[in-house]
């Protein structure tokens, strides 16, 4: 299996516990102007490797399938036209944001953390209703929990075969669910403790149509 260069992690990351009060809904916004910027940069800059991949055979193999199970109309694919249901929406959104490989990265692990994070986000948001102010607070919380998660396990985790987006993402999209349905702390450990049981990715499927599939949220509960 071949390796990446090596990147010096973060060990002195905070306690993956401590973010978990900060999804909560009392938790005020809590960053600069600064943060907000890159959170929009970084939505726009997953939405148009979303739209830029919608007609790929990948989407196109992921819809077919997802088309199969007759799902509610409940969420938009990026790039195509109807609608789906807001579980499948959120994964053929993360797998078609990550096709490309020119999504977002946190260069200290290697991971690509608003695929799984936003692709959650934007389906459940659509369906309830919420506000692009909600979505990017939600976005910065998502992906703060997936990068300081990441921290805490790179290099071991990734030098171990395990494509850290896929098994950091889905908490990071667990976190920013929670926010955006308002959970309360408890509530919110109970849904990153079922997200956590989900980890996908195997490096060794790069190259393939497998690897953008693993930043496509699983069917956690919304």
């Amino acid at each position: 299996m071949a390796r990446n260069t090596q990147v010096p992690a973060d060990h002195n990351a905070p306690r993956s516990r401590r973010s978990w009060p900060a999804t909560s809904p009392r938790t005020p916004r809590g960053w600069s102007d600064a943060v907000d910027h890159e959170a929009h940069r970084t939505f726009l800059n997953w939405l148009g490797c979303a739209v830029g991949a919608a007609k790929h055979e990948a989407a196109d193999a992921a819809l077919a399938a997802v088309a199969e199970l007759q799902p509610a109309p409940q969420a938009t694919v990026a790039g195509r036209s109807g609608k789906i249901d807001i579980a499948s929406a959120a994964l053929v959104n993360g797998i078609t944001s990550h096709t490309f490989d020119f999504d977002d990265t946190h260069l200290k692990t290697i991971i690509h953390p608003a695929g799984p994070v936003a692709s959650a986000l934007l389906a459940l948001a659509e369906h309830k209703g919420m506000s692009g102010r909600d979505v990017v607070d939600a976005l910065v919380l998502g992906i703060d929990v997936a990068c300081r998660l990441g921290n805490l396990v790179y290099p071991e985790h990734y030098d171990r075969g395990w494509h850290i987006t896929g098994t950091t993402g889905m908490l990071g999209a667990a976190a920013g669910c929670a926010r955006l349905l308002k959970l309360d702390a408890q509530q919110t450990q109970m849904a990153l403790g079922i997200a956590a049981s989900q980890p996908i990715g195997l490096r060794e499927q790069f190259g393939t149509m497998t690897k953008p599939f693993h930043p496509a949220p699983p069917r956690a509960p919304a």
